[in-house]
């Protein structure tokens, strides 16, 4: 079983530091994949990064909550051009550089949406997208 980094995540990166054995990658490019990404052939399952995600964006694969309650100002990121994900977020990640993405979405509190897409992308991203290595 592997972890999986779901659209809640807005790039902090603090999980990359933490991982024993470096799995956890940023997308790029960041409007295609705006998330970062864990390679399910290497992670170990050990968990390191889940506590250490400011967002609470990682479960375990058999985990990832299929209605999961938003908190007020929660947000989602995906893909420029998904439906609805139109606004901009501007912060910083642990390491205090800036992080910009272009298609976000604002929960309103109780705000119910399914995370489970999560689980094909981050397999897409290994299999045929950027993260895909032919080795």
């Amino acid at each position: 079983m592997t972890h999986v980094i779901t659209s809640l995540c807005l790039r902090d990166g603090g999980c990359v530091t933490v991982c024993p054995v470096e799995c956890i990658v940023p997308g790029k490019p960041t409007d295609e994949w705006p998330l970062f990404y864990i390679d399910p052939d290497t992670c170990i399952d050990c968990g390191a990064c889940v506590p250490e995600c400011p967002w609470e964006a990682i479960f375990p694969e058999d985990e990832v909550p299929a209605a999961f309650k938003g908190k007020d100002g929660q947000r989602l990121s995906m893909p420029v051009g998904t439906a609805g994900f139109d606004v901009a977020y501007d912060g910083t990640n642990h390491d205090g550089e800036a992080v910009h993405l272009d298609a976000t979405k604002v929960l309103k509190a109780g705000e119910v949406v399914d995370l489970t897409p999560a689980i094909q992308t981050n397999k897409d991203y290994f299999s045929k997208g950027p993260g895909y290595s032919a080795a």
